[in-house]
């Protein structure tokens, strides 16, 4: 008679879990249960707010001014702004992440979404430094890179 009790109990006791995890929504899962399912997503988002940062940080303490004049000349440093860097550095994390997808199984998932918007932050992003009749062909030649590469990948 305990015996019955006690499964009871525990069939109760299983039921109730259940429900509460399915209860919770994707959205209301905490930033630990995102990291520990993407993480490296997550770190890319990071690195792309840390990457934003340090860019402003060092413009609106003239820095790098400085460094675009002492590298570049007057001309380039007066042509780059800080949204061109940071729109370039996201593009170049993204690109990264998505080869980090690529190279470690565990992480992998379908990436050329992920390469396109890269490729597309760069060249807005290198927009700022040269003009768009340079920038719109190497978008496309990226692209049909791209595409090659997603095609022998597949294939192996």
């Amino acid at each position: 008679m305990s015996d019955q009790r006690y499964s009871e109990k525990e069939e109760e006791k299983q039921e109730k879990e259940v429900e509460k995890t399915e209860e919770k929504s994707a959205e209301e899962k905490n930033w630990d249960e995102k990291w520990r399912r993407d993480p490296v997503n997550a770190a890319a988002w990071a690195a792309i707010f840390i990457w934003a940062g340090l860019v402003f940080l060092i413009d609106n303490l003239g820095i790098l001014q400085r460094i675009l004049v002492q590298f570049g000349g007057t001309t380039i440093s007066k042509a780059v702004s800080p949204w061109g860097l940071v729109l370039v550095g996201a593009g170049v994390i993204i690109i990264i992440a998505a080869v980090v997808r690529l190279v470690i199984p565990e992480h992998r998932r379908p990436v050329f979404g992920s390469f396109l918007l890269g490729i597309l932050l760069i060249g807005v992003g290198l927009g700022e430094l040269f003009t768009w009749n340079i920038i719109w062909p190497l978008l496309l030649i990226a692209l049909g890179v791209s595409i090659l590469a997603r095609g022998f990948i597949k294939r192996n």
